[in-house]
């Protein structure tokens, strides 16, 4: 039962990065030829075009074309930036792990944070405490992340200078050790992922919050505290449990969504991620490097669903059963 569940999740997550293969070839190409940029030029050959259009692969037919793009996806071969010259996959890769480090330290904040205020304010229902989460909940649910960003820049980096409102490390600045290095970089990271967590952090709460108010209305609280459990003892070990699940699911699904506000916080930041490499390939139109980002994100979303879904087999007896 186990491995036929587990096997049609990968075969259903393998189909999804089939059409995200088919759909990135074909988004670009009906963007256009990059070609066209240099073809502009007053000064630019016909060789010139004609050479750059070879080294591409467009002027091959379409089918061959495609051929030779999934041929490359899977030796993670992801073409030349138009921009660098460099191999796409070089940079994804220098780029990616601080996109990671951005992402990884802020979800797990605002889903711990979040989950905490939903616990306080679901077991104060009606309170003013709750009231108030409420209303900051659903304030950082609203407020645009570019908004968030740009605020917290002018408090902490402008108006109380004591952060970096940018880049990953001090400009020029020499380390005596990767302790002093690693210092600088956390300090440095303090802003963006303060951004990322209130992007997030009202979501979580208002979920948190449902699903802890339904299940304090179940029966089998009602039945643990018929039998003198204590309060606190109930809601840490058997309501917490069960509200969390929701949880799960939303974290992953949450991650469509940090993906499209990385690419504005990344750039406000200066963060030399994914987000700030996908806003200058968007300027230089450097499609290969658009190619490339976008099915990194794809990937990054799809392992995420599966991994949401395993999570929520092993948490969930009643999935295991169905």
């Amino acid at each position: 039962m186990t491995f036929r569940w587990l096997a049609g999740k990968l075969a259903a997550a393998l189909l999804t990065l089939v059409f995200v293969l088919i759909f990135n070839f074909f988004l670009f190409r009906v963007m256009g030829d990059p070609t066209t940029q240099l073809a502009r030029l007053p000064r630019a050959a016909p060789e010139e075009i004609a050479s750059l259009r070879h080294s591409y692969g467009l002027d091959k037919p379409l089918l061959g074309q495609f051929a030779d793009y999934m041929g490359d996806t899977v030796t993670l071969d992801l073409g030349i930036s138009q921009r660098t010259r460099e191999p796409v996959w070089n940079e994804i890769a220098h780029a990616l792990p601080w996109t990671l480090l951005l992402v990884g330290i802020g979800t797990v904040l605002s889903v711990l944070i979040g989950a905490w205020l939903g616990v306080i304010a679901a077991t104060r229902r009606g309170t003013r405490s709750d009231s108030g989460l409420l209303g900051f909940s659903l304030f950082t649910y609203a407020a645009p992340e570019y908004w968030l960003g740009i605020l917290l820049i002018l408090v902490f980096a402008v108006a109380i200078p004591i952060l970096p409102a940018g880049q990953q490390v001090t400009p020029g600045k020499e380390f005596d050790s990767w302790l002093a290095h690693a210092a600088d970089v956390a300090e440095h990271l303090i802003l963006p992922v303060a951004t990322v967590t209130l992007m997030l952090l009202g979501q979580f709460f208002l979920i948190m919050r449902s699903s802890m108010v339904d299940v304090l209305t179940e029966d089998f609280i009602t039945v643990k505290r018929a039998t003198g459990l204590p309060w606190e003892r109930v809601v840490r070990r058997h309501a917490v449990p069960n509200a969390l699940l929701p949880l799960v699911t939303i974290s992953a699904i949450q991650l469509g969504a940090v993906v499209g506000g990385l690419i504005t916080i990344e750039t406000i930041f200066s963060w030399p991620g994914l987000g700030e490499l996908t806003y200058t390939a968007i300027n230089d139109k450097d499609f290969p490097m658009l190619e490339g980002t976008f099915l990194v994100y794809s990937v990054g979303v799809i392992a995420a669903n599966v991994l949401a879904d395993c999570l929520y087999f092993g948490l969930d007896p009643r999935v295991q059963t169905a």
